[in-house]
């Protein structure tokens, strides 16, 4: 088994048809079946199926397609390393929203004042997404917030946040410290996009609690989210590492919920199978000793 047969796979896994895998890699298609074919055969399983005239992966295929992602994307880590050895070193680092807005930015400095020679690409989005791309190696490390269900991933907990309700100094519950759950019933809120971590956390409250609330607006940008609620499009349940900076300038109003505390993790995560080189153990260093101190990120 070659490197060139698993990029082969990944193509037609990824396109569903041999005939664009075959577009895509510039070779002929019949040298695409051959090589499909090979690796059933070497293997003695079947690796894709045809379903009105569209391949589809089959269970075995799943587990080499995540074994194929990481050894291709390890050759071509290898690949450039060796043959650039005096050039910079490519990290690419995920985050989620909350975590890209409170904490990413001081380890990325960090970072790149200890070794000038890297060069960091920084990929921010909701928590799925970020899992998505480190299951299929188009990121080295990331931090997010909340959980990641996959088991093929590591995580390490590195700062612990809490979630706060918030709302305009106009807003009717304004001056209240704490709410209970069935006061939230019908209100207005400005929420993260499905796939949130912060919103999967408010969501699972509200559905112990049989509560229904109003999502009347959704954003995938904190800003737009606490910039909504200062303009009394309504509540919100957000970061209190995001929400306090404007409480303290008197622009919000933060509040509890009167049974629970919703907090959660900031995680480094990485794929269990990801080759830790150097530089990469040198920025996870930095995202640990930076989470560590909340100076570096709130203020003093």
């Amino acid at each position: 088994m070659t490197i060139r047969h698993l990029r082969i796979f990944i193509a037609v896994a990824e396109t569903g048809k041999m005939g664009l895998a075959a577009k895509q890699l510039y070779i002929a298609q019949p040298t695409v079946s051959q090589v499909i074919s090979d690796m059933e055969k070497s293997y003695g399983v079947k690796l894709l199926e045809r379903l009105s005239k569209k391949l589809y992966i089959t269970p075995q295929g799943e587990r080499l397609l995540s074994y194929a992602r990481h050894i291709v994307s390890l050759f071509d880590e290898m690949e450039r390393n060796m043959r650039n050895s005096s050039a910079q070193v490519l990290l690419r680092v995920g985050a989620t929203i909350t975590v890209g807005a409170c904490v990413l930015s001081p380890i990325i400095h960090r970072y790149e004042e200890l070794f000038p020679l890297s060069q960091v690409q920084v990929f921010v989005d909701n928590t799925r997404l970020i899992e998505e791309m480190l299951l299929e190696s188009q990121l080295d490390v990331a931090l997010v917030e909340g959980s990641v269900e996959s088991p093929d991933l590591c995580t390490l907990p590195v700062i612990e946040d809490e979630l706060v309700l918030a709302c305009a100094p106009e807003h009717p519950f304004a001056f209240r410290e704490t709410l209970h759950p069935e006061e939230l019933e019908g209100q207005n809120f400005v929420l993260r996009e499905k796939g949130s971590g912060t919103r999967a956390l408010f969501e699972d409250y509200l559905r112990a609690r049989q509560i229904e609330i109003y999502p009347k607006w959704v954003c995938h940008s904190a800003d737009s989210i606490l910039s909504a609620v200062e303009e009394g499009q309504g509540l919100t349940v957000i970061s209190r590492l995001l929400a306090q900076p404007r409480a303290d300038a008197g622009r919000l109003r933060l509040l509890r919920l009167a049974d629970a505390r919703l907090t959660r993790s900031f995680r480094l995560v990485y794929h269990k199978n990801k080759y830790l080189s150097e530089p990469l153990r040198h920025l996870m260093d930095c995202m640990q000793q930076v989470a560590g101190t909340p100076e570096d990120y709130l203020g003093s």
